[in-house]
């Protein structure tokens, strides 16, 4: 299937949007499992492959899992469509959001570095949710070495045509997951050396985020339906996210913006804040509290855009170096 909408499928893949980690690259296309459910499929795993030739289209195939009794006759392309739109956010208006920014010197250049990236959303709220606690204080590398750990360790292999890929596990599963070394130790009696203890947390890379990834694992579990969140309002699904241990307003943001797709929000680091702060206030040293509220509202609904165009076109154009 073909969408005939602007967009940089390479750039959006790799912009460090904490919805998930970068889809596997096999044979120039970018591939990673999605769930449907639909009156002819009830939660069954299709691999969608998408690439592109031309920058104002993109190409998506599927494919079924190895032994399934599935065949393409089976799917809807209506749903498989809806769900690479929302994931790519292809209803987005890209040329208007261009004419936004062409209205703003400061913004305008961004445009032109960032030409055809998207918002890549989430298409596991869970992942976006532990995607975003565990880049805390984090480089992009780094975290998503982490959750590409977690699905390798404790997600659902499923072999395809084109290779295994593993899913993300569920929440009633990481809530169980030893934390470190030591407490898998410990559950063991003892009975192995603890430096071949590897089916903990932080054997993934999460560092100090581990007791958050786990207890939130634990909230999500029991207290609070994951999906709700898209139906708040912002300012509610904000208070709501807090809740999570290790969230920040920051990651709050992420989880917000990535994983449900609230374009007000305006995820704000010390990166952003010196962005922001070099273009719109002299360099004069701002709190990342006030950059916040300035970026939510200057730039309304184009926020979380804005935010996304801006970090790339920093890290792109050399800014980010200045900037150190």
């Amino acid at each position: 299937m073909i969408f005939n909408n602007l967009i940089d499928l390479k750039i959006t893949q790799s912009s460090g949007q904490t919805s998930q980690p970068p889809w596997k690259e096999i044979n120039n296309k970018y591939c990673d499992v999605i769930y449907l459910n639909n009156k002819s499929l009830n939660n069954v795993p299709i691999l969608i492959k998408a690439y592109q030739e031309d920058i104002d289209f993109l190409n998506v195939e599927f494919e079924f899992p190895n032994g399934s009794n599935f065949t393409k006759d089976y799917v809807n392309d209506k749903c498989i469509k809806e769900e690479i739109i929302r994931i790519f956010d292809l209803d987005f208006n890209l040329d208007k959001f261009y004419n936004y920014l062409s209205e703003d010197s400061q913004l305008e250049p961004s445009s032109d570095f960032s030409r055809g990236l998207r918002l890549f959303l989430a298409k596991n709220p869970f992942e976006a949710i532990l995607s975003s606690i565990s880049s805390a204080n984090n480089s992009i590398a780094r975290w998503t070495k982490s959750i590409y750990a977690i699905r390798e360790k404790w997600g659902e292999k499923i072999e395809f045509s084109s290779g295994v890929f593993n899913t993300f596990p569920y929440p009633k599963l990481l809530q169980f997951i030893h934390e470190d070394d030591l407490e898998e130790y410990e559950s063991l009696d003892g009975n192995i050396a603890i430096e071949s203890c590897n089916n903990n947390l932080k054997s993934c890379g999460v560092g100090y985020r581990a007791p958050y990834i786990k207890k939130t694992s634990e909230i999500l579990s029991n207290d609070i339906n994951i999906l709700e969140i898209s139906n708040m309002k912002y300012e509610e699904a904000f208070e709501e996210v807090l809740n999570f241990p290790g969230v920040g307003p920051k990651v709050a943001d992420c989880i917000l913006l990535y994983g449900y797709g609230f374009k007000e929000a305006f995820p704000t680091d010390i990166w952003i804040k010196r962005i922001i702060s070099y273009l719109y206030f002299n360099s004069k040293d701002v709190s990342i509290d006030k950059i916040r509220e300035f970026g939510i509202e200057n730039f309304g609904e184009y926020a979380g855009y804005v935010q996304l165009y801006l970090f790339h076109y920093a890290r792109k154009s050399g800014l980010m170096t200045k900037l150190k």
